[in-house]
């Protein structure tokens, strides 16, 4: 069996939902049988998303490999078993700028370079080399919305590609908007049979037209679709609204989705095995208790900033049987007398990843709240330095500072390890990848991992300084995890708290929801154990209150 093709498009609007649909598709085939891999082509100019704001770009994903990539490749790993690297992420930038080092090399003989054939090769290369891998099925997500200007190039290539491979080799899958018009009680098609046009226009026939929309679309209307997108009204597909992006996988299989691609490839027929995703499901929906997490950041106006860490902090609360609220709280906004009001409610606070000085002492002080009030605390790259500067300033008594936030601090708790090593597998500025590390046997995360050894993703430029370490371990802080080398700090607790832990590197890019992460569970266990002795301390006191009372009126 030749090596097979899905390519995924998007139109009308963008945010509709292809990197889940794509995500979906690869857990299906995966529940077939096949072994799949997943590739983002982005159309901005970037090289990569590593220097675009997080309001801009929401979150960037981590991988083994140290590529710093879209979003989006945190569902294709969440959704499937597929070890993502920097080969399954590229954007028009890279493109064009591996295509202009090439001509600079003289690699064209001097020949014209021009978007055809020059751009649309590199793009077929790219999605070829993935094809080159030991898998079965390669899907592919194009970016943007088609008529935007920036995707034309790779909506060519794969235009192209389709006919190199072979028709039974490769098929598009595009994802559009059936929007239901409250005031005329009507479910519009225009939309889908513009944006299917326009695809037409530049060579690309829909094989399957997959229809976001919020209701399950009728036949007629499903017909009318197959009509004028030139399809059967088979692979006419309702992408309904679902409660939580774990059913997407279910809800398409439902659809016959998985069937349609195996038919449209030459893929065996095989069953599909859903029952993992049925019961992650029945889980998150019938959860036995709920808790509240504040996540005390700097871009919590975007949820998308931290949309593996939303995802991980569910995760941990499944072996629960848990609901994980999430309040999110600006770390500017922790100012005032009553900044601790914005804390109340709060089972566990969370301090995630961050760069700059924006907002540190709003989390400095949250971070305070928690460690005096017992309340569990984990702290995530930027958090986990926090913690150490709370700790440095608030228990050791000295004016210690990140040298990130003040560059003449006189304790710099925290400092890029550039400053005084010379470390050359940091690459460039930051420390970015998987990471070894080595627990102490003795440790709340040895108890959370149950191993000694660990690999997790790092992306900082600033590490824990370890001049310091004599001082504030002497004060009652404990270095947990280190690297094998021990250069780098990787993990700091307070053992007399009960859950109190930082770690150096994003444990939420290593979070599934078949497979979560041990410190996203332990973490809600704590929280949970937390909230319990809230409770039961309220009953104890209304039980006394009740006492006495009784008690003054005999």
């Amino acid at each position: 069996m030749g090596k097979k093709y899905i390519f995924v498009t998007g139109g009308v609007l963008s945010s509709l939902g292809k990197g889940l649909a794509s995500a979906s598709v690869g857990g299906l085939l995966e529940a077939r049988g096949f072994r799949v891999t997943l590739l983002k082509l982005d159309p901005y100019l970037n090289v990569d998303p590593g220097t675009m704001s997080p309001f801009q770009h929401g979150e960037v994903f981590v991988t083994d490999d140290g590529a710093e990539t879209d979003l989006d490749l945190g569902h294709y790993e969440r959704y499937t078993s597929a070890r993502l690297t920097k080969a399954n992420n590229s954007t028009t930038g890279k493109i064009y700028q591996t295509v202009i080092e090439k001509e600079r090399r003289g690699d064209y003989l001097g020949k014209t370079v021009q978007v055809i054939p020059h751009i649309t090769n590199e793009i077929k290369a790219t999605i070829k080399r993935l094809g080159e891998e030991d898998v079965d099925v390669v899907i592919v997500e194009i970016g943007g919305t088609v008529g935007d200007i920036e995707s034309l190039p790779f909506l060519e290539a794969i235009r192209q590609l389709r006919n190199d491979v072979g028709r039974e080799n490769a098929m598009f899958l595009h994802l559009t908007l059936v929007p239901y018009m409250e005031t005329s009680g009507e479910l519009k098609t225009k939309p889908t049979q513009h944006s299917v046009k326009e695809l037409r226009e530049i060579g690309i026939q829909a094989d399957v037209v997959l229809c976001r929309t919020d209701r399950i679309l009728p036949k007629e209307i499903k017909e009318k679709i197959a009509l004028f997108c030139n399809v059967p009204p088979q692979a006419v597909v309702t992408a309904r609204d679902v409660g939580n992006i774990y059913e997407v996988p279910r809800a398409l299989h439902a659809e016959g989705l998985d069937t349609l691609i195996c038919e449209a490839l030459n893929l065996p027929i095989s069953e599909c095995n859903v029952k993992d995703w049925e019961r992650l499901n029945e889980n998150i929906q019938n959860p036995q208790k709920e808790v509240t997490i504040g996540i005390v950041g700097k871009y919590v106006e975007l949820e998308d900033s931290y949309k593996s860490l939303n995802e991980a902090l569910l995760h941990g609360g499944l072996p629960h049987r848990a609901r994980v609220n999430l309040k999110w709280i600006e770390s500017e906004g922790l100012v005032g007398e009553t900044w601790q009001d914005k804390l109340n409610g709060c089972d566990g606070i969370l301090v995630p990843g961050g760069f700059g000085p924006r907002g540190i002492e709003g989390m400095l002080d949250a971070i305070t709240h928690a460690r005096v009030n017992q309340i569990p605390y984990f702290g995530i790259c930027l958090g986990m330095q926090c913690a150490v500067i709370e700790f440095a300033r608030r228990v050791c008594e000295i004016d210690a500072n990140s040298s990130e936030f003040d560059s003449s601090t006189q304790h710099r708790v925290i400092y890029k390890l550039r400053e005084l090593l010379d470390v050359k597998e940091m690459g460039g500025t930051m420390r970015l990848g998987a990471y070894p590390c080595e627990l102490d046997p003795d440790s709340l995360a040895f108890r959370c991992y149950a191993s000694r050894e660990i690999s997790e993703r790092h992306r900082h430029r600033y590490e824990f300084n370890r001049e310091y370490e004599e001082l504030l371990t002497s004060y009652g802080l404990k270095i947990s995890g280190n690297s094998p080398d021990r250069n780098f700090v990787e993990i700091i607790e307070i053992p007399e708290h009960p859950w109190f832990l930082g770690c150096q590197f994003h444990p939420e890019f290593k979070s599934k929801p078949l497979r979560p992460h041990p410190l996203f569970v332990g973490f809600v266990e704590a929280a949970l154990n937390y909230k319990q002795q809230q409770e039961d301390a309220t009953d104890l006191s209304k039980a006394l209150e009740k006492h006495s009372v009784e008690d003054t009126v005999s």
